[in-house]
């Protein structure tokens, strides 16, 4: 990966949590966690081009082009809240419940997935309504949609799981887990649909899941302290982003990967967004003593 640019976001304080995009209006959307405000940046442009304040703690983020429409999921208070994508304006908010964290989008039906509290999932309609909700045996953090949309892959770290949802039942049907590693944060599904991959803190590695029975392919090492990975299907590479300051490349291989290469970045610089349409990735890096809060623009190397 080459540093392509950096977009500075301003006086921006504290954590900054995950990322979302609007690509007809080349919007990048920023969680600013410890700033209680969403940052959005104009990535053709690279600059800063409006914030939206007042936010309690911002986790999740997620745009939904089909009604236009920007979610954010407050861990301060617990609330979903939600904004025109034109021009920013508040369109609603619900108290879903403590510590509300990561969002998903369903692309089919553009319900809006989010995890939240001691530990469930909640499917949102379009307009925010509450739909149902799934409970899980701990806090989720991050989680992907099955590729035939009835699967929900959910990270339980408390739980030391992996837990398999099914929504048309409304229930946990499975529960998948490595017994030799702990705090099992990111999570990507492979293109294919047929391997999970998730990365773990405790020792730090990534594993690689078969989604028909759980069963472990491959544990490959990384970088420490994870939020985020990314899969670059035209390359056959993974990109992990690390808050111990690193940028993981690994390469495909078969049914495992090995590493192409650690890219050093900035202590704490733990989220990211991988755009495969802009060929780009995204890393958000919080303010330190040495530069301000900013984003900055990787592109693969070839």
């Amino acid at each position: 990966m080459l540093l392509d640019q950096k977009i500075p976001l301003g006086n921006v304080r504290g954590r900054i949590d995950h990322l979302a995009f609007d690509a007809a209006r080349h919007r990048l959307f920023i969680a600013e966690l410890g700033n209680d405000s969403i940052g959005i940046v104009d990535v053709s442009d690279g600059k800063l081009v409006h914030r939206i304040p007042g936010l309690h703690e911002p986790q999740g983020i997620a745009y939904l082009a089909s009604n236009d429409t920007v979610f954010v999921a407050n861990a301060g208070d617990g609330t979903v809240r939600w904004y025109n994508g034109s021009d920013y304006a508040s369109l609603g908010a619900m108290r879903l419940g403590e510590d509300a964290d990561n969002i998903r989008l369903d692309q089919r039906t553009g319900q809006v997935i989010v995890g939240y509290g001691q530990g469930a999932i909640a499917v949102l309609a379009p307009d925010g309504t509450k739909l149902e909700e799934i409970r899980l045996a701990g806090h989720p953090e991050s989680f992907q949609l099955g590729p035939q949309g009835s699967q929900i892959y959910v990270n339980v770290p408390d739980a030391h799981e992996i837990a398999v949802l099914d929504r048309d039942n409304g229930r946990q049907i499975a529960h998948w887990s490595l017994p030799s590693a702990r705090a099992n944060f990111p999570m990507a599904l492979d293109p294919s649909g047929e391997r999970l991959l998730v990365v773990y803190r405790k020792p730090a590695l990534l594993a690689v899941f078969d989604i028909k029975d759980g069963s472990a392919l491959a544990q490959v090492p990384t970088c420490g302290d994870a939020d985020d990975i990314w899969v670059d299907r035209k390359r056959r590479r993974i990109y992990i982003s690390c808050g111990e300051g690193a940028l993981d490349v690994l390469q495909e291989e078969g049914r495992s990967y090995r590493e192409l290469a650690r890219i050093p970045t900035v202590s704490g610089a733990r989220t990211s967004l991988f755009l495969p349409k802009l060929d780009r990735l995204f890393l958000a890096v919080r303010a330190s003593n040495r530069e301000g809060a900013a984003i900055w623009v990787f592109r693969p190397a070839d």
